[in-house]
């Protein structure tokens, strides 16, 4: 009796989830074109350009936040920036959602590519980036993340591999790159073989490499804030093994690193290109973790807010803030004023294909406040360099 109304059960059950499975998935076309940004019309001249970039922050990641500092008010730092747009994160895999390496692939050089790349296209050719350009303007250039410095999203903006699990070569094209400013974790990769801290099993000493080469190397937080910023041309400063731990316990703040690399690279008359990362965001969202998201992303604005004071005080940087994806599938469930709390829910812990925001303030951020894809923020950023196509210098042509 029992197992005839199991398989009663099943039956009426079976054609309803079958009914669902079918409901729940549409047809889409084959994506063939992904249009380059078209010229800005009236385009200013930019000295500066700070991108920022939260790893998996979408709208509801900053809105949880917004929710949890300020109950019903306006009052992040992305809530004073002059525009507000959203980046579509597709990448050219079959799956049409992004990893990281080729989001940020496409926020560092402009063009769509495979998932797991770093600063190469879907064929494998290398491509230069916004750092490279920014060189060859006679700007200085920077990166800092809250994680370790070879991770996904910085290593976009300072090398050239096929797969994002090569740390060793990507530290050693980040020794070798002109980087002005290189702060975050990951030292164990920077280290001979035979340092008993080192994840080589080579004796590369990057370190001495980066030395040699007149850079001002610390791996001591105390010795970091110690250093007198207008006295140094390159700073290299690596301030864990591996990544850096969450907001809270981090030895140096994401706002301290960013602080210092804007003194540093604001000596250069010639301006400027800094990429800022929040790499945490990301991570919270793959654990499903909601208040470790939050707290992330407080951090993350936090910094932001220092940043657009700069910003304003200087009236030619264009900052942008985005995101190289979402992750989570994130809402927000429940909010009570009364008992003080905002509950997220969770829809997967992978990444997702939900559009992410694009903030932006200074010259030109008017082109910013509409839906882009990810790969054009970084070609309209430049056209305030005098750079109408981007793409071109990427490939060289």
């Amino acid at each position: 009796m029992k197992s005839g109304s199991a398989i009663l059960v099943l039956l009426i059950c079976l054609p309803l989830a079958l009914y669902a499975d079918s409901n729940d998935t549409v047809a889409i076309k084959t994506f063939r074109e992904y249009p380059d940004a078209t010229a800005i019309p009236g385009v200013k001249k930019v000295k500066n350009i700070i991108m920022m970039i939260g790893d998996g922050m979408g709208f509801n990641q900053v809105t949880a936040a917004r929710m949890a500092a300020f109950g019903r008010g306006v009052g992040l730092a992305m809530d004073r920036m002059e525009e507000t747009g959203q980046s579509i994160t597709l990448s050219l895999d079959s799956s049409l959602i992004t990893d990281s390496a080729a989001g940020a692939t496409s926020l560092a050089s402009g063009i769509k590519t495979l998932n797991g790349r770093i600063g190469e296209d879907a064929g494998g050719k290398r491509v230069r980036t916004i750092a490279d350009l920014a060189r060859k303007r006679g700007k200085s250039t920077g990166v800092v993340a809250s994680c370790d410095v070879t991770h996904a999203t910085p290593a976009c903006f300072a090398s050239h591999v096929k797969s994002r699990a090569n740390a060793w070569e990507i530290a050693r094209q980040m020794a070798d790159e002109p980087l002005d400013v290189l702060l975050g974790g990951g030292y164990q990769y920077f280290l001979p073989g035979s340092h008993p801290e080192s994840a080589r099993d080579d004796e590369l000493d990057l370190i001495a490499r980066m030395r040699k080469r007149g850079a001002t190397v610390t791996m001591d937080p105390a010795e970091f804030r110690e250093l007198e910023p207008d006295k140094i041309k390159t700073l290299v400063g690596l301030f864990s093994p591996g990544h850096q731990k969450p907001a809270a316990q981090r030895k140096v703040s994401l706002k301290e690193m960013t602080k210092t690399a804007l003194e540093v690279l604001n000596r250069n008359p010639e301006g400027f290109f800094l990429m800022v990362e929040a790499s945490q965001i990301d991570w919270a969202g793959h654990a499903n973790d909601f208040k470790y998201n939050v707290a992330e992303t407080l951090d993350f604005d936090e910094t932001i807010a220092m940043v657009l004071k700069f910003v304003q005080d200087d009236g030619e940087t264009l900052l942008i803030v985005t995101a190289d994806h979402e992750t989570g599938g994130l809402s927000i469930n429940k909010a009570s004023e009364e008992e003080s709390s905002v509950t997220g829910g969770w829809t997967t812990g992978s990444h997702t294909a939900n559009p992410v925001p694009i903030f932006a303030h200074g010259p030109n951020s008017h082109a910013f406040g509409r839906v882009l894809h990810n790969h054009q923020i970084p070609q309209l950023a430049v056209q305030g360099w005098g750079v109408k196509n981007f793409a071109d210098f990427a490939y060289g042509k």
